[in-house]
Protein backbone atom coordinates (compact mmCIF):
# COMPACT_ATOMS: atom_id res chain seq x y z
CA UNK A 1 0.00 0.00 0.00
CA UNK A 2 1.41 3.39 -0.98
CA UNK A 3 0.01 6.72 0.13
CA UNK A 4 0.28 10.04 -1.70
CA UNK A 5 0.90 8.40 -5.10
CA UNK A 6 -0.27 11.38 -7.12
CA UNK A 7 1.72 13.84 -5.01
CA UNK A 8 4.95 11.87 -5.40
CA UNK A 9 4.64 11.05 -9.09
CA UNK A 10 6.93 13.84 -10.32
CA UNK A 11 9.60 13.02 -7.73
CA UNK A 12 9.61 9.37 -8.75
CA UNK A 13 10.03 10.30 -12.42
CA UNK A 14 13.01 12.58 -11.67
CA UNK A 15 16.61 11.47 -12.13
CA UNK A 16 18.17 9.92 -9.05
CA UNK A 17 21.36 10.88 -7.28
CA UNK A 18 22.80 13.76 -5.24
CA UNK A 19 23.06 16.18 -8.18
CA UNK A 20 19.32 16.80 -7.93
CA UNK A 21 18.39 19.31 -5.23
CA UNK A 22 15.13 19.31 -3.26
CA UNK A 23 14.74 22.68 -1.54
CA UNK A 24 11.97 23.36 0.99
CA UNK A 25 10.64 26.53 2.54
CA UNK A 26 9.28 26.11 6.11
CA UNK A 27 6.16 28.15 6.84
CA UNK A 28 3.01 26.80 5.17
CA UNK A 29 5.24 24.37 3.28
CA UNK A 30 6.70 21.97 5.85
CA UNK A 31 4.50 23.19 8.71
CA UNK A 32 1.00 24.65 8.78
CA UNK A 33 0.93 28.33 9.72
CA UNK A 34 3.91 30.47 10.65
CA UNK A 35 6.68 29.31 12.97
CA UNK A 36 7.44 32.88 14.04
CA UNK A 37 3.92 33.28 15.41
CA UNK A 38 4.34 30.24 17.67
CA UNK A 39 7.82 31.42 18.66
CA UNK A 40 6.77 34.91 19.72
CA UNK A 41 3.56 33.71 21.35
CA UNK A 42 5.53 31.30 23.55
CA UNK A 43 7.99 34.03 24.56
CA UNK A 44 5.13 36.39 25.35
CA UNK A 45 2.99 33.95 27.36
CA UNK A 46 5.98 32.58 29.27
CA UNK A 47 7.02 36.08 30.35
CA UNK A 48 10.36 35.88 28.54
CA UNK A 49 9.57 38.71 26.12
CA UNK A 50 10.67 42.10 27.41
CA UNK A 51 8.42 45.15 26.95
CA UNK A 52 10.97 46.60 24.51
CA UNK A 53 10.99 43.43 22.42
CA UNK A 54 7.20 43.44 22.39
CA UNK A 55 7.03 47.04 21.17
CA UNK A 56 9.79 46.55 18.59
CA UNK A 57 8.17 43.36 17.26
CA UNK A 58 4.74 44.96 16.92
CA UNK A 59 6.20 48.02 15.22
CA UNK A 60 8.32 45.97 12.81
CA UNK A 61 5.45 43.60 11.94
CA UNK A 62 3.02 46.47 11.34
CA UNK A 63 5.51 48.23 9.07
CA UNK A 64 6.10 45.04 7.06
CA UNK A 65 2.40 44.22 6.70
CA UNK A 66 1.58 47.81 5.63
CA UNK A 67 4.45 47.84 3.15
CA UNK A 68 6.35 50.63 4.91
CA UNK A 69 9.42 48.48 5.57
CA UNK A 70 10.92 45.43 3.92
CA UNK A 71 11.88 42.10 5.44
CA UNK A 72 15.13 43.59 6.70
CA UNK A 73 13.13 46.09 8.75
CA UNK A 74 10.96 43.32 10.16
CA UNK A 75 13.83 41.08 11.20
CA UNK A 76 15.92 44.04 12.37
CA UNK A 77 13.18 45.28 14.70
CA UNK A 78 12.91 41.86 16.32
CA UNK A 79 16.61 41.14 16.67
CA UNK A 80 17.56 44.51 18.09
CA UNK A 81 15.70 43.51 21.22
CA UNK A 82 17.82 40.34 21.47
CA UNK A 83 20.99 42.33 22.13
CA UNK A 84 22.64 40.94 25.25
CA UNK A 85 20.63 37.69 25.32
CA UNK A 86 22.46 34.36 25.15
CA UNK A 87 22.09 32.29 22.01
CA UNK A 88 21.70 29.19 24.18
CA UNK A 89 18.51 30.59 25.71
CA UNK A 90 17.03 31.11 22.23
CA UNK A 91 17.99 27.59 21.19
CA UNK A 92 16.21 26.22 24.26
CA UNK A 93 13.10 28.29 23.53
CA UNK A 94 13.16 27.16 19.91
CA UNK A 95 13.22 23.48 20.91
CA UNK A 96 10.46 24.07 23.46
CA UNK A 97 8.27 25.82 20.88
CA UNK A 98 8.85 23.00 18.42
CA UNK A 99 7.88 20.30 20.89
CA UNK A 100 4.81 22.16 22.18
CA UNK A 101 3.44 23.69 18.99
CA UNK A 102 5.22 22.88 15.74
CA UNK A 103 5.87 19.13 15.75
CA UNK A 104 2.17 18.34 15.31
CA UNK A 105 1.89 21.01 12.60
CA UNK A 106 4.23 19.24 10.19
CA UNK A 107 2.27 18.24 7.09
CA UNK A 108 2.19 14.44 6.57
CA UNK A 109 2.32 15.18 2.83
CA UNK A 110 5.59 17.06 3.27
CA UNK A 111 7.03 14.15 5.22
CA UNK A 112 6.07 11.95 2.25
CA UNK A 113 7.78 14.33 -0.19
CA UNK A 114 10.95 14.37 1.89
CA UNK A 115 10.96 10.60 2.07
CA UNK A 116 10.46 10.27 -1.68
CA UNK A 117 13.38 12.63 -2.39
CA UNK A 118 15.53 10.76 0.12
CA UNK A 119 14.74 7.45 -1.59
CA UNK A 120 15.89 8.98 -4.90
CA UNK A 121 19.17 10.04 -3.31
CA UNK A 122 18.52 13.76 -3.83
CA UNK A 123 20.30 16.49 -1.87
CA UNK A 124 17.67 17.87 0.49
CA UNK A 125 17.85 21.34 2.01
CA UNK A 126 15.69 23.80 3.91
CA UNK A 127 15.97 27.36 2.59
CA UNK A 128 14.00 29.67 4.87
CA UNK A 129 13.83 33.32 5.87
CA UNK A 130 13.25 32.18 9.47
CA UNK A 131 16.05 32.05 12.04
CA UNK A 132 17.89 28.89 13.14
CA UNK A 133 15.94 28.91 16.41
CA UNK A 134 12.77 28.21 14.45
CA UNK A 135 14.25 26.07 11.68
CA UNK A 136 16.87 23.83 13.31
CA UNK A 137 14.45 21.75 15.46
CA UNK A 138 12.30 21.12 12.37
CA UNK A 139 15.36 20.12 10.35
CA UNK A 140 16.48 17.70 13.07
CA UNK A 141 13.06 16.08 13.24
CA UNK A 142 12.87 15.71 9.45
CA UNK A 143 16.55 14.65 9.18
CA UNK A 144 17.42 17.46 6.78
CA UNK A 145 21.16 18.01 6.85
CA UNK A 146 21.47 21.26 4.90
CA UNK A 147 19.89 24.45 6.28
CA UNK A 148 20.13 27.92 4.78
CA UNK A 149 18.32 30.58 6.81
CA UNK A 150 18.50 34.09 8.24
CA UNK A 151 21.25 34.16 10.86
CA UNK A 152 21.78 36.60 13.71
CA UNK A 153 25.20 37.88 14.74
CA UNK A 154 26.57 36.21 17.87
CA UNK A 155 29.78 37.06 19.75
CA UNK A 156 30.95 34.85 22.63
CA UNK A 157 27.53 33.23 22.76
CA UNK A 158 25.69 36.57 23.08
CA UNK A 159 23.52 38.30 20.47
CA UNK A 160 24.88 41.63 19.25
CA UNK A 161 21.49 42.73 17.93
CA UNK A 162 22.70 42.68 14.32
CA UNK A 163 21.56 40.48 11.44
CA UNK A 164 24.09 38.73 9.23
CA UNK A 165 23.95 39.56 5.53
CA UNK A 166 22.71 38.58 3.07
CA UNK A 167 19.25 37.90 4.46
CA UNK A 168 17.72 34.60 3.31
CA UNK A 169 14.74 36.36 1.72
CA UNK A 170 13.79 37.18 -1.85
CA UNK A 171 17.02 37.50 -3.83
CA UNK A 172 18.83 36.20 -0.76
CA UNK A 173 17.06 32.87 -1.13
CA UNK A 174 18.13 32.69 -4.74
CA UNK A 175 21.73 33.29 -3.64
CA UNK A 176 21.37 30.58 -0.99
CA UNK A 177 20.15 28.13 -3.62
CA UNK A 178 23.02 29.01 -5.95
CA UNK A 179 25.51 28.62 -3.11
CA UNK A 180 24.15 25.16 -2.31
CA UNK A 181 24.36 24.25 -5.99
CA UNK A 182 28.00 25.32 -6.12
CA UNK A 183 28.96 23.55 -2.90
CA UNK A 184 27.29 20.25 -3.82
CA UNK A 185 27.55 20.34 -7.61
CA UNK A 186 23.76 20.41 -8.07
CA UNK A 187 21.96 20.54 -11.39
CA UNK A 188 19.45 23.34 -10.81
CA UNK A 189 17.57 22.47 -14.01
CA UNK A 190 16.63 19.12 -12.46
CA UNK A 191 16.09 20.51 -8.95
CA UNK A 192 12.87 21.16 -7.00
CA UNK A 193 11.84 24.07 -4.80
CA UNK A 194 8.71 23.87 -2.63
CA UNK A 195 7.27 27.10 -1.23
CA UNK A 196 4.04 28.97 -0.50
CA UNK A 197 5.18 32.55 -1.05
CA UNK A 198 5.53 34.88 -4.03
CA UNK A 199 8.50 36.39 -2.16
CA UNK A 200 10.41 33.24 -3.13
CA UNK A 201 9.95 33.79 -6.86
CA UNK A 202 13.68 34.51 -7.47
CA UNK A 203 14.63 31.00 -6.34
CA UNK A 204 11.65 29.39 -8.07
CA UNK A 205 12.78 30.87 -11.37
CA UNK A 206 16.24 29.28 -11.32
CA UNK A 207 15.14 25.70 -10.61
CA UNK A 208 13.72 23.46 -13.28
CA UNK A 209 10.87 22.21 -11.09
CA UNK A 210 9.18 24.98 -9.09
CA UNK A 211 6.52 23.53 -6.79
CA UNK A 212 3.97 25.93 -5.24
CA UNK A 213 2.59 24.40 -2.03
CA UNK A 214 -0.38 26.08 -0.36
CA UNK A 215 0.46 29.21 -2.40
CA UNK A 216 -0.60 32.72 -1.48
CA UNK A 217 -2.91 34.53 -3.90
CA UNK A 218 -0.16 36.16 -5.98
CA UNK A 219 1.91 32.99 -6.30
CA UNK A 220 -1.21 30.99 -7.22
CA UNK A 221 -1.89 33.42 -10.06
CA UNK A 222 1.70 33.26 -11.32
CA UNK A 223 1.61 29.45 -11.12
CA UNK A 224 -1.57 29.42 -13.20
CA UNK A 225 -0.01 31.68 -15.84
CA UNK A 226 3.20 29.63 -16.04
CA UNK A 227 1.64 26.18 -15.80
CA UNK A 228 3.27 25.24 -12.50
CA UNK A 229 1.37 22.46 -10.68
CA UNK A 230 -0.25 23.77 -7.47
CA UNK A 231 -0.79 21.54 -4.47
CA UNK A 232 -2.75 22.38 -1.35
CA UNK A 233 -2.66 20.42 1.91
CA UNK A 234 -5.53 20.32 4.40
CA UNK A 235 -4.18 17.73 6.81
CA UNK A 236 -2.96 20.38 9.27
CA UNK A 237 -3.85 23.92 10.26
CA UNK A 238 -7.30 25.25 11.10
CA UNK A 239 -9.99 22.65 10.26
CA UNK A 240 -12.80 23.53 7.92
CA UNK A 241 -16.51 23.37 8.65
CA UNK A 242 -16.85 19.96 7.04
CA UNK A 243 -14.13 18.43 9.24
CA UNK A 244 -15.72 19.91 12.37
CA UNK A 245 -19.18 18.62 11.40
CA UNK A 246 -17.83 15.16 10.54
CA UNK A 247 -16.01 14.96 13.88
CA UNK A 248 -19.11 16.04 15.82
CA UNK A 249 -21.16 13.37 14.08
CA UNK A 250 -18.47 10.74 14.73
CA UNK A 251 -18.39 11.53 18.46
CA UNK A 252 -22.18 11.86 18.54
CA UNK A 253 -22.63 8.37 17.13
CA UNK A 254 -21.25 6.95 20.39
CA UNK A 255 -24.58 7.38 22.26
CA UNK A 256 -26.88 5.55 19.81
CA UNK A 257 -24.26 2.82 19.37
CA UNK A 258 -24.14 2.15 23.08
CA UNK A 259 -27.91 2.45 23.42
CA UNK A 260 -28.34 -0.34 20.87
CA UNK A 261 -25.54 -2.35 22.44
CA UNK A 262 -27.05 -1.98 25.91
CA UNK A 263 -30.45 -3.09 24.61
CA UNK A 264 -29.00 -6.20 22.99
CA UNK A 265 -26.94 -6.93 26.09
CA UNK A 266 -30.04 -6.66 28.28
CA UNK A 267 -32.10 -8.93 26.02
CA UNK A 268 -29.34 -11.56 25.93
CA UNK A 269 -28.24 -11.01 29.53
CA UNK A 270 -24.65 -10.52 28.31
CA UNK A 271 -22.44 -7.57 29.16
CA UNK A 272 -19.82 -8.83 26.72
CA UNK A 273 -22.33 -8.96 23.87
CA UNK A 274 -23.42 -5.42 24.76
CA UNK A 275 -19.89 -4.13 24.29
CA UNK A 276 -19.23 -6.25 21.21
CA UNK A 277 -22.21 -4.68 19.44
CA UNK A 278 -21.64 -1.16 20.75
CA UNK A 279 -17.90 -1.10 20.11
CA UNK A 280 -18.00 -2.51 16.60
CA UNK A 281 -20.98 -0.33 15.65
CA UNK A 282 -19.39 2.87 16.96
CA UNK A 283 -16.03 2.19 15.32
CA UNK A 284 -17.76 1.64 11.97
CA UNK A 285 -19.88 4.77 12.29
CA UNK A 286 -17.03 6.94 13.60
CA UNK A 287 -14.73 5.94 10.74
CA UNK A 288 -17.38 6.46 8.06
CA UNK A 289 -18.68 9.76 9.43
CA UNK A 290 -15.20 11.21 9.93
CA UNK A 291 -14.08 10.18 6.43
CA UNK A 292 -11.26 7.94 7.66
CA UNK A 293 -10.62 5.06 5.26
CA UNK A 294 -8.85 2.22 7.11
CA UNK A 295 -6.98 -0.06 4.72
CA UNK A 296 -5.67 -3.32 6.13
CA UNK A 297 -2.91 -5.65 5.03
CA UNK A 298 -2.71 -9.08 6.68
CA UNK A 299 -6.33 -9.03 7.90
CA UNK A 300 -6.35 -12.82 8.22
CA UNK A 301 -3.97 -12.55 11.20
CA UNK A 302 -6.65 -10.75 13.20
CA UNK A 303 -8.70 -13.93 13.45
CA UNK A 304 -6.28 -16.85 13.20
CA UNK A 305 -5.35 -17.00 16.91
CA UNK A 306 -7.68 -15.88 19.68
CA UNK A 307 -7.51 -14.92 22.45
CA UNK A 308 -4.38 -12.88 21.84
CA UNK A 309 -2.69 -9.68 22.89
CA UNK A 310 -2.98 -7.17 20.05
CA UNK A 311 -0.24 -4.55 20.30
CA UNK A 312 -0.08 -1.35 18.25
CA UNK A 313 2.19 1.66 17.81
CA UNK A 314 0.50 4.57 19.57
CA UNK A 315 0.39 7.78 17.53
CA UNK A 316 -3.11 9.15 17.85
CA UNK A 317 -6.19 9.36 20.07
CA UNK A 318 -8.00 7.60 17.22
CA UNK A 319 -5.89 4.44 17.68
CA UNK A 320 -8.34 2.81 20.09
CA UNK A 321 -11.22 3.28 17.63
CA UNK A 322 -9.09 1.93 14.78
CA UNK A 323 -8.18 -1.12 16.87
CA UNK A 324 -11.84 -1.73 17.77
CA UNK A 325 -12.74 -1.63 14.08
CA UNK A 326 -10.02 -4.21 13.41
CA UNK A 327 -10.55 -6.59 16.33
CA UNK A 328 -14.36 -6.19 16.51
CA UNK A 329 -15.33 -8.39 19.49
CA UNK A 330 -14.38 -10.14 22.72
CA UNK A 331 -11.72 -7.62 23.64
CA UNK A 332 -10.69 -5.40 26.50
CA UNK A 333 -7.73 -3.11 26.99
CA UNK A 334 -5.00 -1.68 29.20
CA UNK A 335 -4.64 2.08 29.48
CA UNK A 336 -2.98 4.74 31.59
CA UNK A 337 -4.77 5.91 34.73
CA UNK A 338 -5.18 9.43 33.34
CA UNK A 339 -7.40 8.09 30.54
CA UNK A 340 -10.17 7.48 33.06
CA UNK A 341 -10.85 11.23 33.08
CA UNK A 342 -11.50 11.34 29.34
CA UNK A 343 -15.30 11.66 28.91
CA UNK A 344 -15.38 9.45 25.82
CA UNK A 345 -12.46 7.03 25.92
CA UNK A 346 -12.60 6.74 29.71
CA UNK A 347 -16.29 5.86 29.62
CA UNK A 348 -15.75 3.47 26.73
CA UNK A 349 -12.87 1.84 28.56
CA UNK A 350 -14.79 1.32 31.78
CA UNK A 351 -17.69 -0.28 29.92
CA UNK A 352 -15.24 -2.62 28.17
CA UNK A 353 -13.56 -3.60 31.42
CA UNK A 354 -10.31 -1.81 30.56
CA UNK A 355 -7.58 -2.11 33.17
CA UNK A 356 -6.24 1.34 34.07
CA UNK A 357 -2.73 1.42 35.49
CA UNK A 358 -0.64 4.00 37.31
CA UNK A 359 2.54 4.16 35.25
CA UNK A 360 4.28 6.17 37.97
CA UNK A 361 4.02 3.25 40.40
CA UNK A 362 5.52 0.04 38.99
CA UNK A 363 4.37 -2.15 41.88
CA UNK A 364 0.75 -1.00 41.58
CA UNK A 365 0.91 -1.29 37.79
CA UNK A 366 1.99 -4.94 37.98
CA UNK A 367 -0.73 -5.69 40.53
CA UNK A 368 -3.36 -3.95 38.36
CA UNK A 369 -2.53 -6.17 35.38
CA UNK A 370 -3.79 -9.35 37.06
CA UNK A 371 -7.42 -8.82 35.93
CA UNK A 372 -6.17 -8.44 32.35
CA UNK A 373 -4.36 -11.79 32.56
CA UNK A 374 -7.54 -13.35 33.97
CA UNK A 375 -9.55 -11.90 31.07
CA UNK A 376 -7.14 -13.50 28.60
CA UNK A 377 -7.51 -16.86 30.29
CA UNK A 378 -11.28 -16.50 30.03
CA UNK A 379 -11.17 -16.03 26.28
CA UNK A 380 -11.02 -12.25 25.86
CA UNK A 381 -8.29 -10.64 23.80
CA UNK A 382 -6.38 -7.58 24.96
CA UNK A 383 -5.42 -4.30 23.29
CA UNK A 384 -2.30 -2.52 24.51
CA UNK A 385 0.22 0.01 23.20
CA UNK A 386 3.67 -1.19 24.32
CA UNK A 387 5.15 2.32 23.93
CA UNK A 388 2.89 3.38 26.79
CA UNK A 389 2.18 6.88 25.51
CA UNK A 390 1.35 8.63 22.27
CA UNK A 391 4.13 10.03 20.13
CA UNK A 392 3.70 13.40 18.36
CA UNK A 393 5.74 12.04 15.45
CA UNK A 394 5.77 8.78 13.46
CA UNK A 395 8.94 7.71 15.29
CA UNK A 396 8.62 4.43 17.19
CA UNK A 397 9.27 4.65 20.92
CA UNK A 398 10.81 2.13 23.26
CA UNK A 399 8.60 -0.87 24.10
CA UNK A 400 7.67 -1.50 27.72
CA UNK A 401 7.51 -5.11 28.91
CA UNK A 402 4.00 -5.33 30.41
CA UNK A 403 2.21 -6.69 27.33
CA UNK A 404 4.84 -9.34 26.77
CA UNK A 405 4.87 -10.49 30.41
CA UNK A 406 1.07 -10.89 30.25
CA UNK A 407 1.33 -12.94 27.05
CA UNK A 408 3.76 -15.31 28.79
CA UNK A 409 1.57 -15.62 31.90
CA UNK A 410 -1.64 -16.26 29.94
CA UNK A 411 -0.01 -18.44 27.28
CA UNK A 412 -1.39 -16.42 24.36
CA UNK A 413 0.29 -15.09 21.21
CA UNK A 414 1.21 -11.49 20.44
CA UNK A 415 -0.37 -10.02 17.30
CA UNK A 416 1.48 -6.87 16.18
CA UNK A 417 -0.56 -4.18 14.39
CA UNK A 418 1.45 -1.45 12.68
CA UNK A 419 -0.24 1.86 11.90
CA UNK A 420 1.75 3.69 9.26
CA UNK A 421 0.02 7.05 9.45
CA UNK A 422 -2.68 7.36 12.10
CA UNK A 423 -1.33 10.86 12.77
CA UNK A 424 -2.79 11.94 9.43
CA UNK A 425 -6.26 11.44 10.86
CA UNK A 426 -5.73 12.96 14.30
CA UNK A 427 -2.40 14.30 15.60
CA UNK A 428 -1.49 14.16 19.27
CA UNK A 429 -3.58 16.61 21.33
CA UNK A 430 -5.82 17.23 18.32
CA UNK A 431 -9.61 17.29 18.59
CA UNK A 432 -10.83 17.35 15.00
CA UNK A 433 -10.53 14.22 12.87
CA UNK A 434 -9.32 14.73 9.30
CA UNK A 435 -10.61 12.70 6.35
CA UNK A 436 -7.67 10.49 5.40
CA UNK A 437 -6.49 7.06 4.38
CA UNK A 438 -4.94 5.18 7.31
CA UNK A 439 -2.85 2.09 6.60
CA UNK A 440 -2.65 -0.82 9.04
CA UNK A 441 -0.35 -3.81 8.59
CA UNK A 442 -1.22 -6.83 10.75
CA UNK A 443 1.81 -9.07 11.20
CA UNK A 444 1.58 -12.84 11.82
CA UNK A 445 0.91 -13.90 15.44
CA UNK A 446 4.04 -14.43 17.52
CA UNK A 447 4.04 -17.62 19.58
CA UNK A 448 5.14 -16.92 23.17
CA UNK A 449 5.06 -20.51 24.46
CA UNK A 450 8.86 -20.85 24.54
CA UNK A 451 9.57 -17.38 25.91
CA UNK A 452 11.49 -17.07 29.16
CA UNK A 453 12.50 -14.15 31.34
CA UNK A 454 16.04 -14.66 30.09
CA UNK A 455 15.19 -14.29 26.39
CA UNK A 456 12.35 -11.77 26.79
CA UNK A 457 14.42 -8.71 25.86
CA UNK A 458 15.55 -10.37 22.63
CA UNK A 459 11.97 -11.34 21.73
CA UNK A 460 10.72 -7.82 22.35
CA UNK A 461 13.52 -6.34 20.28
CA UNK A 462 12.71 -8.70 17.40
CA UNK A 463 9.06 -7.58 17.41
CA UNK A 464 10.06 -3.93 17.58
CA UNK A 465 12.43 -4.55 14.68
CA UNK A 466 9.51 -5.89 12.64
CA UNK A 467 7.63 -2.63 13.34
CA UNK A 468 10.59 -0.59 12.17
CA UNK A 469 10.84 -2.65 8.99
CA UNK A 470 7.19 -1.96 8.14
CA UNK A 471 7.38 1.73 9.03
CA UNK A 472 10.52 2.23 6.96
CA UNK A 473 9.42 0.01 4.08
Amino acid sequence: MVLHDRLLREVRKAPGGPKVGAFFDVDRTLVAGFSATAFYRERLLSGRMTPKEMVDTIRGTAGFVLGRTGFSGLIGAATTAYRGLSEKSMQEIGQEVFEKHLVTSIYPESRALLRAHREKGHTIAIISSATPYQVDPIARELEVEHVMCTRLEVEDGIFTGEVMRPLCFGEGKREAGELLATRHDLDLEESFFYTDSVDDLPLMEIVGKPCPLNPDRRLAQIAKERGWPVRRFRSRGAPGGEEILRTALAYGSLLPSFAIGATIGFLNNSKREAFNVAGSMWSDLAMSLSGIDLRVEGEQHLWSHRPAIFIFNHQSAIDAVLMMKLVRRDVTGVGKKELQKDPIMGTLGRLAGTVFIDRANSAKAIEALKPAVDALKQGQSLLIAPEGTRSPTPRLGRFKKGAFHMAMQAGVPIVPVVFRNALDALPKDGLVMRPSVVEAVVLPPVDTSDWTRENLDDEIEAIRGAYLEVLEG
